[in-house]
């Protein structure tokens, strides 16, 4: 369908979820995932035997008994979080700009596919897409794979609509005021631990020596909600979390921080993940179930985990305004 209606569709995209959480809809979803090379950066016939041989063998069945712990009737937190983030997204924009807008969410691995996500645009007549990779901090893990299949995916149009690519909104000042709201308003409603943890998804650490910007924009977005929220040196730390793998990540590890935090005399913590729009698998199970049982058994008496922005006012206006500019 050619571009008549003068329209913009947005695509919100975010990583990725199984169809259930079995053991099954796992091996599918993780196949998928960890076979793109920008995750997995090896050589692929020595990757494939791993992957098929070894992950794909033990990790599902780990991964389904996650998921069983945080899914819920409206299916996985991912998917149905980023669903009602693009609706808001989609309301948001018809009060700025107009009902000139489509907004669809996709997945980059699983459903609803990227692809699909795009036919839909194009079903409407759109004249020009923009993509925004639901990724605050750039990563060619993320944010490039992203690229990729946008650009794999719109090889097979015939044509091809003016297209705008957000790569980051690490320090965009209304992300770090919605961040530092919701910072504010959680300690106004549970009180306040001695420390904030900023735990951002962990990266291999030769990412960082091969150009990736991830570590230093997650840097960046911690000292400038820091500054949002006026704390001191020592109040807060930024740690990393999710590594898998023998190789080494991105440290300080969330795990062991907060596992030697009570020895250091610190008993109560609250931990904020500023790199995930909607909360999901790693915040929900990892972060707020797993990771509070190390810093208790450790001997912590509080841990709090501050949700994610998820589909909050704030936060749809500020990716609508993100949005806006590239109109």
């Amino acid at each position: 369908m050619s571009a008549k209606t003068g329209r913009t569709g947005v695509l919100l995209v975010n990583l990725g979820t199984p169809d259930a959480p079995t053991p099954a809809a796992l091996r599918r979803y993780l196949g998928e995932f960890l076979w793109d090379p920008r995750v997995v950066e090896l050589p692929r016939p020595l990757w494939w035997l791993v992957l098929h041989g070894i992950v794909l063998r033990l990790r599902p069945r780990k991964s389904a008994q996650a998921y069983q712990a945080v899914w819920s009737e409206r299916g996985s937190p991912l998917l149905a979080g980023t669903r009602a983030l693009a609706a808001a997204v989609g309301a948001r924009l018809e009060t700025l700009g107009g009902a000139c807008w489509v907004v669809t969410a996709a997945m980059r691995y699983g459903r609803p596919a990227l692809a699909e996500g795009l036919d839909q645009l194009r079903s409407h007549g759109v004249a020009k897409i923009v993509v925004l990779p639901l990724y605050p901090q750039y990563a060619a893990a993320t944010t490039a794979s992203t690229f990729d299949a946008v650009g794999a995916a719109l090889r097979k149009w015939r044509h091809i609509p003016e297209l705008s690519f957000i790569s980051d909104y690490h320090a965009e000042p209304g992300y770090i005021d919605a961040l530092a709201e919701s910072v504010h308003q959680h300690w106004a409603q549970h009180g306040r631990g001695e420390r904030l943890l900023l735990s951002f998804h962990g990266l291999p650490a030769q990412s960082r020596a091969q150009g990736d910007p991830y570590y230093e924009q997650c840097q960046a977005t911690a000292g400038l909600l820091a500054a949002a929220l006026d704390l001191g040196e020592g109040a807060w730390r930024v740690v990393f979390q999710s590594r898998f793998g023998p190789a080494q990540w991105l440290q300080p590890y969330c795990v062991d921080t907060l596992r030697d935090m009570p020895a250091a005399g610190v008993r109560s913590v609250d931990v904020i993940c500023p790199g995930f729009a909607v909360d999901c698998l790693e915040t929900l199970e990892e972060i707020a179930i797993a990771n509070r049982a190390v810093f208790l058994e450790a001997g912590g008496e509080s841990y709090r985990y501050i949700p994610a922005l998820n589909a909050g006012g704030r936060h749809a206006e500020v990716l609508a305004e993100l949005i806006l500019r590239r109109r």
